[in-house]
């Protein structure tokens, strides 16, 4: 028998919650196909906000959209090339220090093929320049048989070890991007922003209700491809069970509005997101900082390898004639 009453209750209890959705549900198709007398009209304060929040949402999701490529390392890599797992195994730094000490072509090809250190070198787009600007210094080491060293193999190497210190700059950028704007302005779209949503919802369902129970009572309940009724009540020829329904609906309906103004109000005002984006700034302008000294203290360095071959080489023609 427990169990039966058990069973009971839980219909009850279903019940009790299927009715008050099926009646929503009604009130939303009516207001769906024009059939809603007395639609219950939100604040327009209230709806101000909401527009708000929604441009705060897109905001959020247009951003989020582009600026999450900085979670994903090889977003700049170039798709057209193939780089082998020798070419990844060893830092350009490290593939310096070890052809430094060849004294051969086949140790300098050793020590281009040197077997891993550590985990694969990083897919960017400096890393990429920094490593076939290595090879290809090799390459012209390899076959310079003059005096000296060739100066564009030289420079070569010397721009393969800037770009790999740009490189792991704009990985630091990333980082601190992922951080201190992915990770606040995500929070912001999938929690406060979901809040605010949530709170939205409420807002709708308790107007829904509100107006199905003014329906109901007033008599103008309404069955699909049927008309209102013509005899319908006024509100002071309710009953005073049907004023307190009445009005125990408009109160829930004032809460729920009243607790989400000030849901989306915490969200709009909330400096969270104008502070990510100070972040977001920040990090970049100290990756391009970064760069441009790294390549301003390479510039010089390359101009006068340039003019001392062009130096020597307009003596080599000056001797020639």
């Amino acid at each position: 028998m427990d169990a039966f009453k058990g069973f009971g209750k839980s219909l009850t209890s279903l019940g009790g919650q299927i009715a008050p959705m099926a009646s929503r549900t009604f009130q939303y198709t009516k207001e769906q196909l024009g059939q809603a007398e007395d639609k219950t009209q939100l604040p327009p304060d209230y709806i101000d906000l909401e527009k708000r929040v929604d441009a705060l949402k897109a905001v959020h999701q247009k951003m989020l959209a582009v600026t999450s490529q900085y979670a994903h390392e090889p977003y700049d890599y170039p798709p057209n090339i193939k780089e082998t797992f020798s070419d990844l195994g060893r830092t350009v730094s490290e593939k310096v220090n070890l052809l430094s000490t060849a004294t051969s072509p086949a140790e300098a090809q050793a020590a281009l093929t040197a077997p891993p250190s550590a985990k694969p070198q990083p897919k960017t787009f400096a890393h990429a320049l920094a490593r076939a600007s290595l090879s290809g210094s090799q390459a012209l080491h390899q076959q310079h048989s003059g005096a000296g060293e060739d100066p564009l193999a030289t420079a070569l190497e010397k721009y393969a070890l800037a770009q790999e210190r740009v490189g792991e700059a704009r990985l630091a950028q990333d980082a601190q991007i992922q951080s201190r704007f992915l990770a606040g302005w995500n929070t912001t779209l999938n929690t406060n922003l979901s809040f605010a949503t949530r709170a939205r919802k409420g807002v709708e369902k308790a107007r829904l209700t509100l107006d199905a129970v003014k329906a109901r009572v007033k008599g103008t309940t309404w069955k699909l491809g049927a008309t209102p009724r013509a005899d319908t009540l006024d509100d002071h020829e309710l009953s005073n069970e049907a004023q307190e329904e009445i009005e125990r609906a408009e109160d829930e309906f004032v809460t729920q509005t009243e607790e989400a103004v000030g849901v989306m109000k915490n969200v709009l005002d909330t400096p969270e997101p104008l502070r990510n984006l100070a972040e977001l700034i920040s990090a970049q302008a100290e990756y391009h900082k970064r760069a441009y000294e790294i390549l301003s203290e390479l510039a010089p360095v390359i101009e006068g390898l340039q003019l001392e071959q062009e130096a020597n080489y307009r003596k080599s023609r000056e001797n020639a004639s």
